[in-house]
């Protein structure tokens, strides 16, 4: 409990969702203890809240968790997803949270991470946002077919196991007609960054394309995770259970010393 550490990434936890497990969410908030906390986008489902309001109360404890964890010094930043993007219109530091779409996280160990939600990369979302809004309420439909299934198999957790897979199919080929990744890393370079740090596809991993690294944080609905950074820069990929999934070694002291080097003029830079 309260374990400290350096930064924590969260994303796509859509509070307001139906589907959310907002429940195994909190169990994270409460486990660390972070310098920086990070949320990438799509933390409130502002799409679902206007179709329906559903606001549960474990929704309270994670805001009072929040705000207990930024009385006890950890910075927040939360650059906002597709869905929660009513947010975009009132970017700014409010003291206790500052909004922005971008961040740029300095490591421990100098590496320069983008810090963006990602759908500004997926054409889809933003060219055919018909057949985005489509996608998800089909996709709830499955969500929940797959929830009350294992329920009376009597599986308790990780019931969206299956849901998972499929949507990193369908998603796979969004990624492959819009190359998500590989225009996220190209964005992370030109901001002298040595890798990106996302959300938006739901589907947690860690990546090393060329010379630099892909990070996506994952979700809260069918796969539970986060991305956790210590104090000497190395980052891990965890599950709620603490189940590690990946991790991004810490740099070499010389290359720690050559990205320190190469500016930290850019404007917007945080974790430092």
């Amino acid at each position: 409990m309260d374990q400290p550490v350096r930064a924590l990434f969260v994303s796509d936890v859509h509070l307001g969702a139906k589907h959310s497990q907002a429940d195994l969410f909190l169990e994270l908030l409460h486990r660390y203890q972070p310098e920086h906390l990070y949320i990438v986008g799509d933390f409130i489902d502002g799409r679902k809240l206007k179709r329906r309001w559903r606001w549960r109360t474990s929704y309270d404890r994670i805001f009072e968790r929040l705000l207990l964890l930024k009385k006890n010094g950890t910075r927040l930043y939360y650059a906002p997803g597709n869905h929660d993007s009513f947010l975009r219109k009132s970017l700014a530091d409010y003291g206790v949270v500052e909004l922005r779409d971008q961040f740029v996280h300095v490591a421990a160990d100098g590496r320069r991470y983008l810090v963006i939600h990602g759908d500004q990369f997926d054409r889809v979302e933003q060219q055919m946002p018909w057949l985005s809004y489509a996608g998800t309420y089909s996709y709830d439909v499955l969500l929940s077919v797959n929830y009350w299934v294992n329920w009376a198999r009597g599986k308790r957790r990780n019931r969206y196991a299956l849901c998972g897979v499929i949507k990193r199919r369908i998603k796979g080929i969004i990624k492959h007609v819009s190359n998500f990744e590989t225009q996220l890393v190209r964005a992370a370079a030109e901001e002298n960054c040595f890798g990106i740090i996302c959300g938006h596809i739901h589907w947690p991993r860690i990546l090393q394309l060329g010379d630099l690294a892909y990070l996506n944080t994952g979700d809260w609905v069918e796969n539970s995770t986060a991305l956790v950074e210590y104090d000497d820069g190395s980052l891990e990929l965890v599950q709620e259970n603490g189940r590690l999934i990946a991790e991004l070694p810490a740099a070499l002291p010389e290359e720690s010393e050559s990205e320190q080097s190469e500016g930290k003029e850019l404007q917007g830079v945080a974790g430092e």
